[in-house]
């Protein structure tokens, strides 16, 4: 008789389990996205090709939380559409933007419909004509999948927060760190934010707490890597171990776009009010308190100055970040001012001289001289300011063709022209110049040479490690440093450092809508 009882317990038990299984199949989700910072202080134009977009199954290459054989990627069904990812440029141009959303539109159309979706921007992107481009993609995304789906965002910390971004998001979350060594890490916690809420049926959370702060700084006087940036991010992740908070997040906002979202933002998501409340207004007066400790990264000088510094030093490399006009931050990177400052220096005509090595300016038709000519042949040619000559014209170069490497991604073709002791990088395409391989393959030796001149605000880790000493230059462009300089007419007003005697403003939460609340 027990025997018997045994069995059918099995049976009931098996049944259960086969019941359980199809009454809770895997969450479906989707994956969509657009990254760019955009500068609205550039005449440069990002169009779609930019984007390098990439469709389907090849998006999960670009996470490898989400590898095949990763435990997130059983977690879930997934359903990627397009994920474009650009090097910072210029506003993006409406066709571009319009199409791409659009292609996403059509492919989250095909499965619906989805338990989730990972929304992973920038938060930084501009576009002509239209104010907000998140805002509005994630609007239009929320149009088709509906207001139910549980959406998690995850940004960049030099993103823009606008209110509709906000609502439209459910979980939120961005980078903790400039640089950005935690980029992918933030985007597995926005992913696994989701996976845990739709896991565990709480779903939405019950709280979204949005605090406006009016600080506007550039991200080379931000960095995590000093105070008081290191020691304010510091401060964000004891608030996510708090009952009742998921996740808690500091925007530094994107200085060189002049729209009115463009500010400083702190955000806080979970279900107990009281904390979420604590968390947030603790977070946003933390950074307000220290808003006028924040300083450049390294050492700021013009020019002039900075060259000075670089010929006296002993220290090699030199490093000397041509700053306004950074192609990373948004600066068309074909601004020839400074290497026009540079040609005129006579310590770099003869080529005994010190070695300086400039990266970059495009110039196309010198690269195509050269590649004709070949190496060791002269050549001459106009390089740069083909999309921002407010500074400077083009360049006449004309040197040495010392080397040429075909089939780079982004610049296609990179030629080394000397002239003088200088030798400049001159590309097909625009291209930031990161990593001591992009100068090792050109046939040059960045950690020997006296003076290396990247167009970059604060280092990435590589070129960090790699300095013999450093200086970040004041140069013009359309990622001017200077804020002053650049002429703001949209942003919000008061704004810290622009009013610099502002008074406090107020720092309390704006509770902000869920999506199935809106109009």
């Amino acid at each position: 008789m027990k025997y018997y009882l045994s069995i059918f317990s099995l049976l009931l038990l098996f049944t259960s389990c086969k019941n359980e299984s199809k009454e809770k199949p895997l969450p479906r989700i989707a994956i969509a996205g657009l990254a760019i910072e955009s500068s609205t202080f550039s005449p440069a134009r990002s169009t779609a090709e930019s984007f390098k977009a990439r469709v389907g199954d090849d998006i999960f290459n670009y996470y490898r939380f989400l590898s095949d054989s990763s435990e997130d990627r059983a977690r879930a069904q997934w359903f990627p559409t397009l994920r474009g990812h650009a090097i910072p440029g210029g506003m993006v141009t409406r066709e571009a933007y319009d199409s791409l959303v659009n292609v996403t539109l059509e492919m989250l159309k095909e499965n619906l419909p989805y338990d989730g979706l990972f929304f992973d921007i920038h938060g930084a992107m501009s576009v002509e004509d239209l104010d907000d481009p998140e805002g509005d993609f994630i609007v239009k995304v929320r149009e088709v999948v509906g207001p139910e789906t549980l959406i998690s965002t995850s940004m960049d910390l030099h993103g823009n927060v606008s209110e509709r971004l906000a609502e439209n998001s459910d979980l939120i979350t961005c980078y903790r760190m400039a640089p950005h060594e935690d980029a992918l890490e933030s985007k597995q916690r926005a992913v696994e934010n989701m996976l845990d809420r739709l896991e565990s049926g709480k779903g939405k959370p019950a709280f979204k707490a949005w605090i406006p702060v009016p600080i506007l700084l550039p991200g080379e006087k931000t960095s995590t890597r000093i105070d008081p940036g290191k020691t304010l991010y510091s401060k964000v992740d004891p608030q996510t171990k708090k009952e009742g908070v998921i996740d808690a997040a500091i925007w530094i906002g994107y200085a060189w776009a002049d729209e009115p979202r463009n500010h400083a933002v702190v955000m806080v998501t979970g279900d107990n009010e009281a904390q979420v409340k604590e968390s947030a207004e603790f977070l946003a007066q933390s950074f307000w308190d220290v808003r006028n400790e924040f300083e450049f990264v390294a050492p700021v000088a013009y020019l002039d100055e900075s060259l000075e510094m670089a010929l006296k030093s002993e220290k090699k490399p030199f490093v000397i970040s041509d700053m306004g006009d950074n192609p990373t931050a948004g600066g068309a990177g074909d601004v020839t001012w400074t290497l026009n400052e540079l040609l005129k220096r006579p310590e770099f005509k003869s080529e005994n001289g010190p070695e300086l090595i400039y990266a970059s300016i495009p110039g196309p038709e010198l690269v195509a001289k050269a590649k004709e000519a070949g190496v060791g042949a002269q050549v001459e040619g106009y390089v740069g300011a083909a999309v921002d000559n407010r500074f400077a014209g083009p360049v006449l170069l004309k040197g040495k063709v010392l080397a040429i490497k075909e089939g780079d991604r982004d610049a296609k073709t990179e030629v080394v022209v000397q002239v003088g002791s200088i030798k400049v990088i001159v590309t097909e395409k625009r291209k930031p110049y990161h990593n001591e391989s992009d100068f090792t393959e050109l046939e040059l030796d960045p950690r020997n040479s006296d003076i290396l001149v990247v167009k970059i605000g604060y280092l990435v880790p590589e070129l960090y490690n790699m300095r013999g000493d450093w200086i970040m230059a004041l140069t013009p462009g359309g990622v001017d440093q200077d804020l002053e300089r650049l002429g703001y007419q949209r942003i919000k007003r008061p704004m810290f450092p622009l009013d610099k005697d502002m008074a406090d403003p107020d720092l309390t939460v704006r509770w902000m809508k869920a999506a199935d609340e809106l109009n």
